[in-house]
């Protein structure tokens, strides 16, 4: 069975910074693209980050290029999103997400591709 968890949000002050796991269970990271996606209130879904499995090229959104930083643990089966200089504008619901790919060049972060999702964690940033 498919399964992706993640943990480690929260709240945190502007400027702060928090990590967030999600652990993958039911498939190796090898011939997957990992990707972090948010969705604030009354807003659509969006790309954050995405890294693939394999190669460990990544891909950011502009709004956070910088700022957050994508890595991940094949032996643990886990991908970790480590969010630095939080906005309030960066509170969201997190996900994580997961689409097949042999393609080890660089992965894509568009919403439509990703066939397996997380339940997602919430990230409050505020003062």
């Amino acid at each position: 069975q498919l399964q992706l968890v993640e943990s480690g949000g929260g709240l945190v002050h502007p400027g702060g910074s928090l990590r967030l796991s999600c652990v993958i269970s039911g498939f190796t990271l090898d011939h997957y693209a990992i990707g972090w996606f948010r969705q604030a209130p009354g807003k659509e879904r969006e790309g954050v980050s995405c890294i693939h499995g394999s190669s460990g090229i990544t891909n950011h959104a502009d709004s956070v290029k910088g700022r957050f930083f994508i890595s991940r643990d094949n032996a643990k089966n886990t991908v970790y999103l480590q969010m630095n200089s939080l906005k309030p504008e960066d509170t969201a619901v997190y996900y994580c997400a997961a689409y097949r790919s042999a393609d080890t060049g660089i992965p894509l972060i568009s919403t439509w591709l990703y066939d397996y999702w997380g339940q997602g964690i919430q990230v409050t940033v505020s003062s």
